[in-house]
């Protein structure tokens, strides 16, 4: 085939004379350089031209990048009152791409948060358009972000009062606070999760463990209650330096018949006292098991002591519990600061009922070791009705606790540990409208709570655990 751009010579007839201009022409390059830097020039106003439309793209890309970067680091963050979609969605709005996000994926459980978000957006391009290219440039944009903490501190509020020996409130109480133990303590969480349980019924027994390492003024060693003051329940901690008066140890309730002294205020078995930041599924759920129906309601005493247990302040208490062998050491930095970010503080508090009455004798009949000592041996209300003329019973006893009180304090206290950002989850189990109220107004939040009959018990615990489940499948 033949070569269509030939570079053969071609001669100049002999006898034709060229002219200088001619020859000017045939010898000299610059008409070609002219050519060639006209064509660079195009060319370069071309690619100018593309990176412009380029650069506009690119810019709307970082700023969008930019706007999700922040929208999921805010919407991600434990402490975050907003939903993380309207986090997101407003940290959009506000940079003037309202309509963008296509997608916003939230994961969460009880100690962590994971938010992602998808933006798309369409921007018109200028040059290329018009050299007949894309008319439009798409901008993808996509960021996450996550808080986790990797301790928890539970503190688990059980109601033993005697409402409880109700049908089978305690069974199912008992089988629900067992599965929330298995559910929160295994083997992946070692260490890491701990556990504090608080029956309560007319009062919180301490046990003899913890309660010998505050200061107090004992009267006896029957039982091992603390006297709070009003002014107790505005704070989460439970003071070390305050000296307690100790809650006497007699028993008030009679059925009439008999001189019944099983259920004093103050409990007296040692399966009702207080277990403090454990991760032994074992012994824990053996003593859920034991726990038996007793005495009047205190919601308020349950409440204060599981938020005592939460403070800081209660880290040397702790570490007094474990020198002594009666806790574990794997939580001797426990409680955690309420600035530690790695670390969740949480209150599962449940009733069957409504704060109620709580008696006490005047100080005139409890002032002595003698006077203790009668009061062990005798039912007050069983002594006073064979004993004592009625006109003068008032005078031997007094009204410590009332219900509106009672529910006055439980605000004091929940607000107290709201403050220190403590969640708060609440279990009104087979409740009035008001006991309802009450336990709402406790919880963290309305989603907090949860109002239960029968063995609904056990999906509320459940619910509550498979937050912290959550954390165990995702690692």
């Amino acid at each position: 085939m033949k070569n269509l751009f030939s570079t053969t010579r071609i001669p100049v007839c002999s006898g034709f004379k060229q002219s200088p201009l001619l020859r000017h022409f045939k010898q000299g390059e610059d008409g070609n350089v002219t050519v060639l830097s006209l064509a660079l020039i195009a060319i370069l106003g071309i690619l100018a031209s593309v990176a412009w439309d380029m650069n506009g793209n690119e810019f709307h890309r970082v700023r969008m990048q930019n706007t999700a970067d922040r929208a999921v680091l805010a919407a991600a963050d434990l402490d975050q009152t907003l939903s993380p979609d309207e986090v997101v969605r407003d940290y959009f709005d506000k940079a003037g791409y309202p309509t963008l996000v296509t997608g916003v994926n939230i994961s969460e459980g009880l100690n962590f948060r994971t938010v992602s978000v998808s933006s798309a957006g369409i921007m018109e391009t200028d040059f290329i358009k018009g050299q007949g290219g894309e008319r439009e440039m798409l901008v993808n944009v996509f960021s996450e972000a996550e808080e986790r903490v990797n301790n928890v501190e539970i503190s688990m509020v059980l109601d033993i009062s005697g409402s409880m020996s109700e049908g089978s409130k305690m069974s199912n109480l008992r089988d629900a606070a067992s599965t929330f133990v298995d559910t929160v303590i295994t083997e992946e969480t070692k260490d890491l999760v701990s556990l504090s349980v608080v029956p309560y019924s007319e009062h919180v027994s301490a046990g003899p463990e913890i309660m010998s390492k505050f200061n107090v003024d004992w009267d006896h060693s029957y039982s091992h209650c603390m006297e709070f003051s009003e002014a107790d329940f505005d704070r989460s901690d439970l003071r070390r330096d305050k000296t307690y008066d100790q809650v006497q140890h007699f028993q008030w309730g009679y059925n009439g018949y008999n001189n019944d002294r099983s259920t004093p205020v103050c409990p007296i078995g040692a399966d009702e006292d207080v277990v403090a930041f454990s991760q032994n599924a074992s012994d824990l759920k053996y003593k859920i098991g034991r726990l038996v129906p007793r005495g009047s309601t205190s919601i308020f005493a349950g409440m204060k002591w599981a938020t005592g247990l939460l403070d800081p302040d209660f880290r040397t208490i702790n570490q007094q519990l474990i020198q002594d062998g009666d806790a574990d050491p794997a939580f001797s930095a426990r409680p955690a600061a309420f600035d530690d970010h790695e670390t969740l503080k949480t209150v599962i508090l449940m009733t069957d009922g409504q704060n109620h009455y709580s008696y006490r004798i005047d100080d005139r009949y409890y002032a002595n070791s003698s006077h203790v000592a009668h009061w062990n041996r005798y039912n007050l209300n069983w002594y006073l009705s064979r004993y004592v003329s009625s006109r003068y019973h008032d005078n031997f006893k007094y009204v410590k606790y009332w219900p509106d009180y009672g529910d006055t304090l439980l605000d004091k206290v929940c607000d107290a540990a709201k403050e220190k950002n403590i969640v708060i989850w609440s279990i009104g189990f087979e409740v009035s409208d008001h006991g309802a109220d009450v336990m709402r107004n406790c919880a963290s939040s309305p989603s907090h709570f949860f109002r239960v009959e029968g063995v609904e018990i056990k999906e509320a615990f459940k619910a509550i655990a498979r937050q912290i489940n959550q954390l165990r499948l995702t690692q």
